[in-house]
């Protein structure tokens, strides 16, 4: 499922900020964005090294794929991230037949996410008539409704939690009437009921406990730190095309947006030193992933701060570019925890030097 002229990664973004305008003003799964992503061959360039693709491979190239889908689409980078979070599982923990079963599925262009966050009591591993099956919902589920297939934590009898991965398109077991947001919107993070479906050897991923394996699971985050990026490069790209020749000839403007270009630069690094960190599975990976969120957030704001003061009122417009940018980054960056994050990196860089090597600040 590709074109055999592909666009290049400009195009990509110029076309998803196109489609992204419309789903921001009637909110809906974005399909035509998905679809296109699909047929340049996006779903599958990350697929487990098993299938001949880059899961867990070059971070360099998973880095830039990430923040070009964000600068298209905030909303569309987050079910993107999903997608190649559950191919980096299915590449670490899957089974032949599993991995088979999943070239069929990328052959047929679907989508995938990763679905942990739950109402109480979750979703628990009960016993059904013909054998073991899920028990409650998902929400917050990105893509719930829309993309094919979801990795679902579950909660067993006893031990650590299993994952397991169920259709995700059903539209009777999907309820999005609480998505109702100012930015994110496409992003279709409503709530999914996985009562029913089976939870055996077949479907379950790896071994109880996988999910949550360490440096692997909390290292992981600096991939939704790398489309927020692509969001905050998007929104000073978009600032200095909209800058008007007034603000253009103030000093004061122009040191304003100085100080957003270093803001964002300074996260791209952070994210690519991050991004090197877990690829290499560092014992320290974490706790730098865990500072990284801060930084990137700190850019953000500035950057929202920035454009709102160089482009005055046009920020605020319905329609505007700038605008969507702002309502979906503001959006993104309440991913749960910011604060504790920090505050544990913090204590363990207290603890010991976490730069390492030649590189050691003290």
């Amino acid at each position: 499922m590709s074109r055999a002229d592909p666009r290049t990664p400009a195009e990509i973004v110029a076309t998803l900020a196109t489609l992204g305008a419309r789903y921001d003003a009637a909110a809906g799964f974005p399909v035509d964005s998905m679809t296109m992503l699909a047929v340049e061959g996006w779903h599958r360039r990350f697929a487990p090294r098993a299938l001949g693709g880059n899961a867990n491979g070059d971070p360099g190239a998973l880095l830039d794929a990430l923040r070009m889908v964000g600068r298209g689409d905030l909303s569309v980078g987050r079910l993107f991230e999903g997608h190649v979070n559950a191919l980096a599982l299915f590449d670490w923990y899957a089974s032949a037949d599993q991995l088979a079963w999943l070239a069929d599925a990328l052959d047929r262009g679907a989508w995938f996410g990763v679905w942990a966050t739950e109402p109480p009591p979750g979703v628990a591993i009960v016993d059904g008539p013909d054998g073991p099956v899920l028990d409650g919902a998902k929400h917050f589920a990105s893509g719930a409704g829309g993309i094919d297939h979801a990795i679902v934590t579950a909660r067993p009898v006893s031990g650590e939690r299993p994952i397991v991965v169920i259709p995700a398109n059903d539209p009777a077991r999907t309820d999005l009437s609480r998505w109702r947001v100012r930015g994110m919107r496409a992003s279709s993070s409503g709530r999914y009921d996985c009562t029913g479906f089976p939870a055996d050897t077949a479907q379950k991923l790896g071994a109880p406990g996988d999910y949550d394996r360490e440096p692997r699971f909390t290292a992981g985050a600096w991939r939704f730190l790398a489309v927020q990026l692509g969001g905050v490069e998007a929104l000073l790209i978009e600032t200095r095309r909209a800058l008007s020749d007034t603000a253009r000839g103030d000093p004061v403007q122009r040191a304003r947006f100085a100080e957003a270009v270093v803001a964002t630069r300074t996260a791209w690094l952070w994210v690519g030193e991050a991004a090197r960190r877990a690829a290499r599975e560092d014992v320290d990976a974490p706790t730098f992933v865990q500072l990284v969120r801060g930084v990137v957030e700190r850019a953000a704001l500035d950057v929202m701060e920035a454009a709102a003061r160089l482009l005055g009122t046009r920020s605020a417009f319905d329609g505007e570019r700038a605008d969507k940018i702002i309502r979906d980054l503001s959006l993104y960056l309440r991913q749960a925890g910011p604060d504790y994050a920090r505050d544990q990196a913090a204590l363990a860089w207290l603890d010991r030097d976490i730069w390492g090597g030649g590189e050691a600040l003290w």
